[in-house]
Protein backbone atom coordinates (compact mmCIF):
# COMPACT_ATOMS: atom_id res chain seq x y z
CA UNK A 1 0.00 0.00 0.00
CA UNK A 2 1.34 3.43 -0.63
CA UNK A 3 0.49 6.36 0.81
CA UNK A 4 -2.02 8.78 -1.15
CA UNK A 5 -3.81 10.94 0.05
CA UNK A 6 -7.00 12.95 -1.41
CA UNK A 7 -7.98 15.63 0.76
CA UNK A 8 -6.97 18.67 2.68
CA UNK A 9 -5.77 17.95 6.28
CA UNK A 10 -8.88 19.31 7.66
CA UNK A 11 -11.51 19.69 5.20
CA UNK A 12 -12.55 17.12 2.35
CA UNK A 13 -12.52 18.97 -1.13
CA UNK A 14 -14.99 16.83 -3.01
CA UNK A 15 -18.34 18.42 -2.51
CA UNK A 16 -21.25 18.27 -5.21
CA UNK A 17 -21.27 21.25 -7.51
CA UNK A 18 -24.62 22.43 -5.96
CA UNK A 19 -22.32 23.34 -2.79
CA UNK A 20 -20.47 25.89 -4.78
CA UNK A 21 -23.54 26.97 -6.13
CA UNK A 22 -22.82 26.43 -9.28
CA UNK A 23 -26.29 25.04 -10.23
CA UNK A 24 -27.61 27.56 -8.60
CA UNK A 25 -29.83 30.74 -10.52
CA UNK A 26 -26.87 33.30 -9.65
CA UNK A 27 -24.37 30.93 -11.39
CA UNK A 28 -25.89 28.19 -13.82
CA UNK A 29 -29.29 28.01 -14.78
CA UNK A 30 -30.60 25.98 -18.01
CA UNK A 31 -30.97 28.98 -20.16
CA UNK A 32 -28.29 30.05 -22.22
CA UNK A 33 -25.29 31.38 -20.65
CA UNK A 34 -25.13 35.12 -21.16
CA UNK A 35 -23.51 36.33 -24.20
CA UNK A 36 -22.15 32.95 -25.34
CA UNK A 37 -25.59 31.69 -27.09
CA UNK A 38 -24.50 27.94 -25.28
CA UNK A 39 -27.31 26.19 -23.30
CA UNK A 40 -26.90 23.94 -20.35
CA UNK A 41 -27.22 20.12 -20.44
CA UNK A 42 -26.82 19.34 -16.95
CA UNK A 43 -26.47 15.53 -16.53
CA UNK A 44 -26.56 15.89 -13.27
CA UNK A 45 -24.14 15.19 -10.24
CA UNK A 46 -22.20 11.89 -9.93
CA UNK A 47 -23.12 9.86 -6.45
CA UNK A 48 -20.08 7.82 -4.77
CA UNK A 49 -20.29 4.99 -2.50
CA UNK A 50 -19.65 5.87 0.82
CA UNK A 51 -16.22 5.67 2.47
CA UNK A 52 -15.36 5.50 5.63
CA UNK A 53 -12.93 8.16 6.48
CA UNK A 54 -10.24 5.88 7.60
CA UNK A 55 -10.82 4.61 3.53
CA UNK A 56 -10.06 8.16 1.94
CA UNK A 57 -6.55 7.90 1.18
CA UNK A 58 -6.82 4.38 0.01
CA UNK A 59 -5.77 4.19 -4.21
CA UNK A 60 -9.31 1.80 -4.52
CA UNK A 61 -11.63 4.61 -3.14
CA UNK A 62 -10.11 7.51 -5.88
CA UNK A 63 -10.01 5.10 -8.56
CA UNK A 64 -13.65 3.22 -7.83
CA UNK A 65 -14.37 7.70 -8.01
CA UNK A 66 -12.12 8.68 -11.22
CA UNK A 67 -13.50 6.43 -13.18
CA UNK A 68 -16.96 7.26 -12.75
CA UNK A 69 -15.71 10.45 -14.23
CA UNK A 70 -13.83 9.14 -17.10
CA UNK A 71 -17.26 7.44 -18.31
CA UNK A 72 -19.48 10.30 -17.69
CA UNK A 73 -17.39 12.48 -19.36
CA UNK A 74 -16.93 10.10 -22.34
CA UNK A 75 -20.57 10.04 -22.65
CA UNK A 76 -21.16 13.69 -22.53
CA UNK A 77 -18.60 14.56 -25.54
CA UNK A 78 -19.93 10.94 -27.64
CA UNK A 79 -23.23 12.89 -27.14
CA UNK A 80 -21.47 16.08 -28.96
CA UNK A 81 -21.10 18.40 -26.27
CA UNK A 82 -18.53 20.22 -24.74
CA UNK A 83 -18.09 18.62 -21.27
CA UNK A 84 -17.74 20.79 -17.93
CA UNK A 85 -16.73 18.90 -14.99
CA UNK A 86 -16.63 20.76 -11.94
CA UNK A 87 -14.20 19.30 -8.70
CA UNK A 88 -13.27 18.24 -6.63
CA UNK A 89 -9.35 18.25 -6.28
CA UNK A 90 -7.27 17.88 -9.59
CA UNK A 91 -7.21 13.97 -9.25
CA UNK A 92 -10.48 14.18 -10.63
CA UNK A 93 -8.44 14.86 -13.82
CA UNK A 94 -7.37 11.45 -14.09
CA UNK A 95 -10.82 10.02 -15.18
CA UNK A 96 -11.95 13.81 -17.31
CA UNK A 97 -8.66 13.16 -19.21
CA UNK A 98 -9.00 9.55 -19.76
CA UNK A 99 -12.76 10.05 -20.23
CA UNK A 100 -12.24 12.32 -22.87
CA UNK A 101 -9.50 10.12 -24.86
CA UNK A 102 -11.93 7.42 -25.13
CA UNK A 103 -14.32 9.56 -27.16
CA UNK A 104 -11.60 11.96 -29.16
CA UNK A 105 -8.45 10.13 -29.99
CA UNK A 106 -5.13 11.91 -29.14
CA UNK A 107 -6.72 14.91 -27.25
CA UNK A 108 -4.14 17.63 -26.63
CA UNK A 109 -3.97 18.87 -23.00
CA UNK A 110 -3.46 22.54 -21.61
CA UNK A 111 -2.50 22.02 -17.82
CA UNK A 112 -3.10 25.36 -15.94
CA UNK A 113 -1.77 24.99 -12.45
CA UNK A 114 0.66 26.33 -9.78
CA UNK A 115 1.70 23.11 -9.95
CA UNK A 116 2.98 20.13 -12.29
CA UNK A 117 1.25 17.19 -11.04
CA UNK A 118 3.57 14.94 -12.31
CA UNK A 119 4.64 13.18 -8.88
CA UNK A 120 4.27 9.34 -8.71
CA UNK A 121 3.22 7.45 -5.40
CA UNK A 122 7.23 6.64 -5.24
CA UNK A 123 8.62 10.13 -5.84
CA UNK A 124 5.53 12.14 -4.04
CA UNK A 125 6.73 13.60 -0.50
CA UNK A 126 2.66 14.22 0.62
CA UNK A 127 1.04 11.33 -0.68
CA UNK A 128 -1.41 13.69 -1.76
CA UNK A 129 -2.76 12.13 -5.46
CA UNK A 130 -3.95 15.16 -6.47
CA UNK A 131 -0.07 15.76 -7.23
CA UNK A 132 0.11 13.03 -9.16
CA UNK A 133 -2.29 12.28 -12.25
CA UNK A 134 -0.15 13.47 -15.30
CA UNK A 135 2.37 11.01 -14.21
CA UNK A 136 -0.54 8.12 -14.56
CA UNK A 137 -2.03 9.62 -17.76
CA UNK A 138 1.57 9.38 -19.65
CA UNK A 139 3.16 7.15 -21.62
CA UNK A 140 6.53 8.06 -20.45
CA UNK A 141 6.04 7.41 -17.09
CA UNK A 142 4.62 3.84 -16.81
CA UNK A 143 7.18 1.99 -15.69
CA UNK A 144 7.81 4.63 -12.43
CA UNK A 145 3.57 3.85 -11.85
CA UNK A 146 3.54 0.80 -9.37
CA UNK A 147 0.59 -1.11 -9.54
CA UNK A 148 -2.16 0.68 -7.27
CA UNK A 149 -5.44 -1.12 -6.27
CA UNK A 150 -8.60 -0.15 -8.48
CA UNK A 151 -6.64 1.32 -11.47
CA UNK A 152 -6.89 -1.41 -14.01
CA UNK A 153 -8.82 0.36 -16.16
CA UNK A 154 -7.02 2.84 -16.26
CA UNK A 155 -4.00 3.22 -19.51
CA UNK A 156 -1.80 5.65 -20.24
CA UNK A 157 -3.28 8.15 -22.76
CA UNK A 158 -0.92 11.00 -23.49
CA UNK A 159 2.52 11.81 -24.42
CA UNK A 160 4.97 14.24 -23.37
CA UNK A 161 4.34 16.41 -26.43
CA UNK A 162 0.18 16.10 -26.00
CA UNK A 163 0.75 17.82 -22.85
CA UNK A 164 1.31 21.80 -22.81
CA UNK A 165 1.42 23.78 -18.45
CA UNK A 166 0.35 27.30 -18.25
CA UNK A 167 1.76 29.14 -15.43
CA UNK A 168 2.28 32.82 -15.51
CA UNK A 169 3.53 34.26 -18.65
CA UNK A 170 4.66 30.96 -21.01
CA UNK A 171 1.47 30.64 -23.28
CA UNK A 172 1.67 28.61 -26.08
CA UNK A 173 -0.35 30.03 -28.88
CA UNK A 174 -3.82 27.13 -29.21
CA UNK A 175 -5.84 28.66 -32.34
CA UNK A 176 -3.54 26.97 -34.76
CA UNK A 177 -4.12 23.10 -33.33
CA UNK A 178 -5.86 20.75 -34.80
CA UNK A 179 -6.40 18.63 -32.30
CA UNK A 180 -9.42 18.75 -29.69
CA UNK A 181 -8.61 20.22 -26.61
CA UNK A 182 -8.63 19.07 -23.20
CA UNK A 183 -8.15 22.43 -20.77
CA UNK A 184 -7.16 21.29 -17.29
CA UNK A 185 -7.76 24.37 -15.17
CA UNK A 186 -7.25 24.39 -11.22
CA UNK A 187 -8.08 27.52 -9.54
CA UNK A 188 -5.02 27.89 -7.65
CA UNK A 189 -3.03 28.77 -10.53
CA UNK A 190 -4.22 32.21 -9.72
CA UNK A 191 -2.88 34.36 -7.34
CA UNK A 192 -4.16 33.78 -4.15
CA UNK A 193 -5.57 37.68 -3.55
CA UNK A 194 -8.04 36.31 -6.28
CA UNK A 195 -8.45 33.04 -5.32
CA UNK A 196 -7.96 32.78 -1.84
CA UNK A 197 -10.53 29.52 -1.22
CA UNK A 198 -8.48 26.66 -2.57
CA UNK A 199 -6.22 24.27 -0.45
CA UNK A 200 -2.83 24.80 -1.78
CA UNK A 201 -2.59 28.65 -2.79
CA UNK A 202 0.49 29.20 -3.78
CA UNK A 203 1.85 33.10 -4.01
CA UNK A 204 2.64 34.92 -7.60
CA UNK A 205 0.13 33.36 -9.87
CA UNK A 206 -2.02 33.86 -12.48
CA UNK A 207 -3.46 37.57 -12.98
CA UNK A 208 -7.13 37.86 -14.02
CA UNK A 209 -5.70 39.39 -17.15
CA UNK A 210 -3.70 36.25 -18.32
CA UNK A 211 -5.96 33.67 -16.79
CA UNK A 212 -8.92 35.27 -18.77
CA UNK A 213 -6.95 35.41 -21.88
CA UNK A 214 -6.28 31.70 -21.78
CA UNK A 215 -9.80 30.97 -21.91
CA UNK A 216 -10.93 33.55 -24.46
CA UNK A 217 -7.85 31.96 -26.79
CA UNK A 218 -9.18 28.46 -26.07
CA UNK A 219 -12.64 29.57 -27.00
CA UNK A 220 -11.58 31.16 -30.13
CA UNK A 221 -9.30 27.99 -31.49
CA UNK A 222 -12.69 26.36 -32.09
CA UNK A 223 -11.07 23.03 -30.51
CA UNK A 224 -12.32 22.95 -27.03
CA UNK A 225 -13.94 20.03 -26.10
CA UNK A 226 -13.91 19.64 -22.59
CA UNK A 227 -12.78 21.46 -19.37
CA UNK A 228 -12.13 20.66 -15.74
CA UNK A 229 -12.52 23.51 -13.47
CA UNK A 230 -11.00 22.05 -9.90
CA UNK A 231 -9.85 23.49 -6.46
CA UNK A 232 -12.57 25.58 -5.89
CA UNK A 233 -13.43 24.87 -1.83
CA UNK A 234 -15.49 27.52 -0.49
CA UNK A 235 -15.08 25.99 2.93
CA UNK A 236 -11.71 27.38 2.95
CA UNK A 237 -12.34 31.18 2.11
CA UNK A 238 -11.29 32.95 5.28
CA UNK A 239 -14.56 34.56 5.18
CA UNK A 240 -18.08 34.59 2.64
CA UNK A 241 -16.53 37.27 0.55
CA UNK A 242 -13.39 34.99 -0.05
CA UNK A 243 -15.72 32.23 -0.98
CA UNK A 244 -18.06 34.70 -3.27
CA UNK A 245 -14.91 36.14 -5.14
CA UNK A 246 -13.41 32.89 -5.93
CA UNK A 247 -16.19 31.05 -7.11
CA UNK A 248 -17.05 34.49 -9.51
CA UNK A 249 -13.52 34.05 -10.52
CA UNK A 250 -14.05 30.32 -11.77
CA UNK A 251 -17.57 31.39 -13.14
CA UNK A 252 -15.95 34.11 -15.27
CA UNK A 253 -13.05 31.64 -16.54
CA UNK A 254 -15.48 28.74 -17.53
CA UNK A 255 -17.86 31.42 -19.04
CA UNK A 256 -14.87 32.48 -21.02
CA UNK A 257 -14.31 29.38 -22.62
CA UNK A 258 -17.60 29.52 -23.60
CA UNK A 259 -17.77 32.49 -25.35
CA UNK A 260 -18.24 35.18 -23.29
CA UNK A 261 -16.87 38.61 -24.52
CA UNK A 262 -15.03 40.83 -21.64
CA UNK A 263 -16.25 44.37 -21.46
CA UNK A 264 -14.19 46.37 -24.24
CA UNK A 265 -13.97 43.40 -26.29
CA UNK A 266 -15.03 42.65 -29.70
CA UNK A 267 -15.34 39.05 -30.91
CA UNK A 268 -13.37 37.17 -33.35
CA UNK A 269 -13.55 38.42 -36.90
CA UNK A 270 -15.19 42.27 -35.61
CA UNK A 271 -15.10 44.68 -38.22
CA UNK A 272 -15.27 48.53 -37.52
CA UNK A 273 -18.62 48.97 -39.17
CA UNK A 274 -18.80 51.50 -42.23
CA UNK A 275 -21.69 54.79 -42.60
CA UNK A 276 -23.74 53.57 -45.70
CA UNK A 277 -23.93 55.59 -48.09
CA UNK A 278 -27.35 57.14 -47.85
CA UNK A 279 -25.39 58.37 -44.13
CA UNK A 280 -22.58 59.94 -45.91
CA UNK A 281 -24.78 61.56 -48.30
CA UNK A 282 -26.67 62.68 -45.20
CA UNK A 283 -23.61 63.95 -43.97
CA UNK A 284 -22.31 65.85 -46.68
CA UNK A 285 -25.71 67.47 -47.12
CA UNK A 286 -25.82 68.63 -43.44
CA UNK A 287 -22.26 69.94 -44.19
Amino acid sequence: MYPLKTVHPSVPPFHPPSHFKFSSESHFSHEPFPHTGCSVFDYGDLTFEDVPRADWNTSWSVACAVHQVAKAVCRVIRDGHTCVTLGGDHSLALGSVFGHSLAQQNPAVIWVDAHADVNTPLTSRTGNLHGQPVAFLLHELQDKIPSLSGFSWLSPCLSARDIVYIGLRDVDPAEHSKRSIHLSFDIDAFDPSLAPATGTPVPGGLTLREGLYIAEELHNSGALSALDLVEVNPRLGSDPNAADVTLDLAMDVILSCLGKVREGMHTKGYRLPCPSTEEREEGEVQA
